[in-house]
């Protein structure tokens, strides 16, 4: 990992990790981490993600990515779910959740109709997963299984080109060396802690969000911590913004205390990597690959917003470079919209 993006890597865990957590105990009362609130939220929600490249003027590497996802309200959920979810050892309240998403991988230059063997494989991942959310207010638990298919059938050359027409962008012309079509599965944990170190510069909140997590499977196999802070206004509500997988994600669900609330953020996450298929290549056919580094960071800043039942965010998002000859890191931005129903 270069030195620029582990500094403040390490920086942001340390915080997370060994800052203590002031009054906690005492505000919160003996065995506080296990209270759940005593009315659960009957509003379900509703999430758009749109990331993509063009926000840092450039076009490759991780290059667009769209997500719809639903979360029910908290304790409503389908009966096998449910059972599911009374054998697992989490607490708190629960939520079935539900999504769709097309991500898309591409080489540095999009205008080269020949195999680029010293940079990315073209790739899209086409899925749709689901899971259940344990919240408790204090900390929140994620298990999530997602379900797609990787090369030509995801559609994600069509999606491209489609758009690249729609907006007079450059040609992509080299998608017939795209990853072959392979089904994929990836299991997903993540727990976060809401609030664990706060305190009120200016007047205002503030608060330290670590989390820790994983995925297994032929799509992404990994093991990841990071940790977000937040200044702002009505911090409560929610655990930062939500991102698509495998960025440093908050949650798809907020429940403000305030008609209006906003929070700036900033936060740090390092993942050890066992299996990207969007380096690798394909699991059981030949196909275009690169060498990844098992070692990768990112650091992300941005703006969230609620006002009654909307919240809007924008992330900004820096990856350090994932594979052997990568020309330069990739940036993109992202743009959240959630409402609650």
């Amino acid at each position: 990992m270069p030195t620029h993006y582990a500094i403040p890597c390490a920086i942001f865990l340390a915080l997370a990790l060994l800052l203590p957590v002031p009054g906690y105990a005492e505000e919160q009362g003996e065995g506080a981490e296990e209270k759940l609130r005593t009315f659960p939220d009957l509003n379900s929600s509703m999430t758009l993600n749109f990331e993509n490249d063009t926000f840092d003027d450039r076009d490759g590497n991780y290059t667009n990515g769209v997500r719809l996802a639903r979360l029910t309200p908290e304790n409503e959920m389908p009966r096998l779910a449910d059972r599911i979810a009374g054998v697992l050892p989490f607490k708190g309240n629960r939520r079935w959740h539900l999504e769709i998403g097309q991500s898309m991988f591409t080489p540095s230059d999009i205008t080269q109709p020949q195999l680029q063997r010293d940079d990315r494989p073209y790739a899209g991942w086409l899925y749709a997963g689901t899971g259940i959310l344990w919240d408790t207010g204090y900390h929140m638990d994620n298990l999530n299984i997602m379900l797609g298919m990787v090369g030509p059938a995801s559609g994600a050359e069509h999606t491209q080109k489609f758009v690249h027409s729609v907006v007079d962008a450059q040609k992509p012309l080299g998608w017939t060396h795209q990853l072959r079509n392979e089904p994929g599965i990836v299991l997903t944990y993540e727990r976060k802690w809401h609030g664990l170190y706060e305190f009120s510069p200016f007047g205002l909140g503030a608060d330290i969000i670590p989390s820790i997590g994983g995925s297994v499977g032929n799509i992404y196999t990994y093991a990841s911590a990071g940790a977000v802070l937040r200044i702002g206004y009505d911090l409560p509500s929610d655990y930062g913004p939500p991102l698509m997988q495998p960025n440093l994600s908050g949650s798809d669900f907020f429940i403000p205390e305030k008609g209006l609330g906003w929070y700036l953020f900033a936060g740090a996450d390092g993942r050890a990597v066992g299996r990207n298929i969007f380096l690798d290549g394909n699991t059981w056919k030949d196909s275009h690959s690169v060498d990844k580094h098992v070692l990768v960071g990112g650091l992300q800043a941005g703006v969230a917003i609620t006002l009654d039942l909307v919240r809007i965010s924008y992330t900004h998002n820096f990856r350090s470079k994932e594979f052997e000859g990568q020309r330069h890191p990739n940036n993109f931005g992202v743009v959240t919209l959630s409402w609650r129903y």
